[in-house]
């Protein structure tokens, strides 16, 4: 990388995270607090009056939830594509379908056959709201004491402090979205857009 370039990443950097910082909403003093960084550190960072070295960036960029990449920039290339990198878990692939790690997130789910869960799992409970769409296949939910089967076209939406889980009920895979904020973001789809 040129002098140049490197000069014009490291001055975008304070914009930058001025920027992120206060989209959240948050304090130069929570920030300190979250990260162990000193107020005039942080604030000399954002001004640009402080040359951003790793060891400050790492912790701001877990602080505000997004990948290293985002602080610094990551170079223009003009293509829109995105590489998602698959998780396996529990027999299934998911497909992160956001970058940012703060608010909501999305995938895409691919459950193979085979994958069902009789008797009935442990369910999961933890904070958040979850959205789902079904692409295809039939998807098992488990939803507190029901038990619900979704084909290609439907959704369902729940409060995830309720028991969860999911089974592929087919005798194909299953490939569902899902849309799931930490904490509780609602996901609203509309069938028709409203007259005004």
């Amino acid at each position: 990388m040129a002098d140049d370039d490197l000069a014009s990443v490291l001055t975008a950097v304070g914009p930058r995270l001025r920027a992120l910082r206060q989209d959240r909403g948050t304090t130069l003093a929570q920030l300190s607090e979250q990260t162990g960084i000193s107020l005039s550190t942080l604030s000399r960072l954002e001004s640009g009056r402080r040359k951003p070295t790793l060891e400050l960036l790492l912790p701001l960029a877990k602080a505000h939830g997004v990948p290293l990449d985002d602080l610094v920039g990551a170079p223009a290339t003009g293509d829109p594509r995105i590489h998602p990198r698959p998780i396996n878990r529990h027999g299934q692939t998911l497909v992160p379908l956001t970058r940012y790690l703060g608010g909501m997130h999305a995938y895409k789910h691919i459950m193979p056959v085979g994958l069902t869960r009789h008797p009935r799992p442990e369910l999961t409970v933890h904070e958040g709201y979850e959205w789902l769409y079904v692409l295809s296949g039939r998807l098992l939910l488990y939803l507190g004491e029901q038990d619900l089967v979704l084909t290609a076209g439907e959704a369902a939406e729940f409060d995830t402090r309720l028991p969860h889980g999911f089974a592929n009920a087919g005798s194909q895979p299953v490939e569902f979205l899902s849309l799931f904020g930490p904490q509780g973001e609602r996901m609203h789809v509309r069938a028709r857009p409203t007259n005004e």
